[in-house]
């Protein structure tokens, strides 16, 4: 058992200050204490928060080209990706000190050390000490946002222990990877954390499966998001005229390891969604179902989950 059996989440449901990091991490900062001013001990955002889930936007791509154009575009969008650890992080990590909460906040990193151009989707997870505790990089791009992202491995695949339970995230469409998931369970994961950019009625029916599933807390948490938070400049700007000006309706939401919403999915507005978590109902809920306890059947299934971080052979004279 945890040791605090009972406390309170918090799920903000914003838009991104897109592509503007300086103005996305202060957003993020002021969203931390505002939710802390609730008692809230672990503070979850949405899917790329950082610098933007860039809804609607083409690059200037179509099959077999890309244009001038939307090369600066995917430049903006690089330039305002985030350094793990880095500037931006020191400053999440402060806010996390302050409001004396776990964070896990959806990001868009670049990794200079190795591939100067290559973008990744990316869950950072921060402690009450406004300590970095690890991260989690989307294994797998959903269409065309593979031509943006990069994808991850398995050596981010984290559940973290804590005074609130087991913390774990998996990002937007993972969730519909069946091993992804069990992964997660068999990492023994209490809270889970799904950043995604996807408000459709079947993500929310997959939301209630993955708690009724994993017999977890899970916390859903997108964007409310419309074309006036984009940029005039961008060269897709023109693109959007046919959009509905409601981009992301939102559909942020909390539920119990029964399926049962704690707090309903939040349409068309900004705001941070609140719900005490009482961790004893877990162990109710695997009375009659536990999906890594007695009702597997590791005789017949078995998991193999490879870990470690792929990288290209170098070669040393």
């Amino acid at each position: 058992m945890s040791d605090h059996a009972t406390f309170k989440v918090a799920v903000v449901q914003a838009g991104s200050e897109v592509m503007d990091i300086e103005k996305g991490v202060q957003k993020t900062v002021r969203l931390i204490l505002e939710a802390s001013q609730e008692n809230a001990k672990i503070i979850v955002f949405p899917e790329a928060f950082l610098p933007a889930y860039p809804r609607g936007m083409s690059f200037g791509t179509v099959v077999g080209s890309r244009s001038d154009e939307g090369r600066k575009d995917f430049f903006r969008y690089w330039n305002n990706a985030i350094t793990v650890p880095g500037e931006e992080t020191e400053e999440i990590g402060k806010a996390a000190r302050k409001a004396q909460a776990y964070v896990v906040i959806g990001v868009i990193e670049k990794d200079i050390d190795s591939s100067q151009g290559t973008l990744y989707c990316t869950a950072l997870f921060f402690s009450p000490e406004g300590e970095l505790l690890g991260k989690h990089r989307k294994l797998k791009p959903t269409g065309s946002e593979r031509l943006i992202w990069g994808e991850g491995d398995g050596s981010t695949l984290p559940v973290f222990s804590t005074p609130y339970g087991r913390i774990g995230a998996l990002i937007c469409w993972e969730n519909y990877m069946p091993l992804a998931r069990t992964a997660m369970y068999d990492k023994g994961v209490q809270i889970y954390i799904a950043p995604t950019a996807d408000a459709r009625d079947t993500w929310l029916a997959t939301m209630r499966h993955v708690a009724v599933e994993g017999r977890c807390f899970v916390l859903s948490c997108n964007q409310y998001l419309t074309k006036s938070m984009y940029p005039n400049d961008i060269a897709s700007r023109e693109e959007f005229a046919n959009l509905p000006n409601e981009l992301s309706r939102g559909a942020s939401c909390i539920i119990d390891p029964l399926g049962n919403f704690l707090v309903e999915p939040l349409m068309g507005k900004e705001d941070i969604l609140y719900a005490n978590i009482d961790l004893t109902k877990i162990a109710e809920a695997q009375f009659d179902f536990d999906v890594v306890g007695h009702y597997s059947r590791p005789d017949i299934f078995q998991l193999t989950i490879n870990e470690q971080q792929q990288k290209n052979i170098s070669w040393h004279k």
